[in-house]
C-alpha cells in the first residue's frame, strides 16, 4: 500500500519535479526581470531566465509524455495503475514547477537572500504548489483524480526529503554551489 503510493506520488510529480534542474543545465539567458530592481533590490535575480523557463517547461512535457508512452509496463511492473498525464496536466505541472520556483525567488529578494541562500520550506515546496496549482486551473478533473488526499500527503512528505538528497548529491559531484 505505501508502496504503491509512493509510486504514484512519484510517478505524477516527475513532471514537476524535473524543470528546475533542466533549466539550470540550460544556462544563462536573458533574465526574466531584465536588470530591474524593487526597493534596492532585484526582482528576480540571474538565476531566473527566459531561456531556463522554456527549456525547463519544455523538458518536463517532454518527460511526461515519455512516462505515457511507458505506463503500461510500468505500472505493470509495479503492481500500480500510474496516472497517465494530459497535455495540458503536462504542460501545467511542468511550467507551474517553474512559475512557483519564481514566486520563491522574488520572495527571496524581498526578505533580502542572496540569489542560492536557504529559504527552509519555500525551497523544498515552491515549485509543487506552482505545479499543483497550475495543474488545478488548466486540468481540474485530472487534477483531483490524480492527487488524492493520500497522494497529496506523500508529494507533501517525499518532496523535502527528495530535495535534500539530491542537493546534497548535486553539491558533493560538484554541480551545485551549497548543499541546499
Amino acid at each position: 500500500m505505501i508502496g504503491s503510493l509512493v509510486a504514484t506520488a512519484f510517478w505524477a510529480m516527475v513532471p514537476a519535479y524535473v524543470p528546475n534542474n533542466a533549466a539550470v543545465l540550460a544556462g544563462g539567458g536573458r533574465p526574466i526581470d531584465g536588470g530591474r530592481e524593487w526597493r534596492g533590490a532585484r526582482v528576480l535575480g540571474d538565476g531566473k531566465t527566459w531561456r531556463g523557463t522554456a527549456v525547463g517547461t519544455l523538458v518536463g512535457v517532454v518527460l511526461a509524455l515519455a512516462l505515457n508512452a511507458v505506463n503500461d509496463p510500468a505500472s505493470a511492473a509495479l503492481g500500480v495503475d500510474l496516472p497517465t498525464f494530459s497535455l495540458p496536466a503536462a504542460f501545467a505541472l511542468a511550467f507551474g514547477a517553474m512559475c512557483g520556483d519564481i514566486g520563491a525567488s522574488f520572495l527571496k529578494r524581498r526578505s533580502g537572500r542572496e540569489r542560492g541562500a536557504a529559504f527552509p520550506g519555500i525551497d523544498q515546496l515552491d515549485f509543487v504548489a506552482g505545479a499543483l496549482l497550475f495543474a488545478l486551473v488548466v486540468d481540474t478533473g485530472w487534477t483531483l483524480d490524480t492527487f488524492t488526499l493520500p497522494v497529496l500527503a506523500a508529494v507533501l512528505v517525499m518532496t523535502p526529503v527528495l530535495h535534500v538528497v539530491t542537493n546534497v548529491g548535486a553539491y558533493a559531484l560538484g554541480l551545485k554551489n551549497e548543499p541546499w
